[in-house]
């Protein structure tokens, strides 16, 4: 059953700008204080924020997700895992405070916003490597992922029929072989 706070994923893909203005207003205050009480500063904090509501629109418009628990809750642990992210490129090994105070963060917050940020590092992960494959393989893989016909991506990439179908399943075992021999590839099974 799906939490009240959907209607603000809803606002998210309608793009609801009353809706949306509101979610500004009640959340990003928040992640704010959480970013400059740990080495940030406005600015960092105002894209934590944004780069979370981007993640989780993108879930939402492609995997119909629904929220089971408070919105403030959810968006705090996934912006606080991409700020633990940032400071670690940035090799800050002082983190401040991690105070959840006033957040109502339940297990079911902690699972859905471990399951959504482990689904984007593997996203991430295969999107990483899909880059260190050639042009036409990674053109036959997003256009098929895309829902493509067979048909119509081998007319796009100027294929027959048959040696499009071939080269796709060469480039998903390179692929596979790239995720799979990454260091990263353990750690997201």
């Amino acid at each position: 059953m799906h939490h009240p706070d959907q209607k603000y994923i809803d606002a998210l893909l309608n793009n609801d700008r009353i809706l949306l203005d509101e979610l500004y207003r009640k959340f990003s205050g928040k992640i704010k204080w959480m970013v400059l009480k740990n080495n940030g500063t406005e600015a960092e904090a105002a894209d934590i924020f944004q780069d979370a509501l981007i993640s989780i629109f993108h879930k939402a418009r492609l995997h119909d997700f629904v929220l089971t628990c408070p919105l403030d809750a959810f968006l705090y642990l996934i912006c606080k895992k991409k700020w633990l992210n940032e400071l670690d490129k940035k090799k800050f090994n002082q983190v401040t405070t991690w105070e959840e105070d006033g957040f109502p963060i339940s297990e079911d917050s902690f699972k859905l916003a471990e399951d959504f940020t482990f689904h984007e590092e593997r996203l991430n992960l295969i999107t990483e490597k899909l880059e260190e494959l050639g042009t036409v393989c990674r053109q036959l893989l997003r256009l098929s992922w895309a829902g493509k016909p067979m048909e119509e991506v081998a007319q796009i990439t100027g294929l027959t029929y048959g040696y499009a179908r071939k080269k796709k399943s060469e480039c998903m075992a390179q692929l596979i072989h790239l995720v799979k021999t990454s260091s990263r590839f353990n750690s997201l099974k």
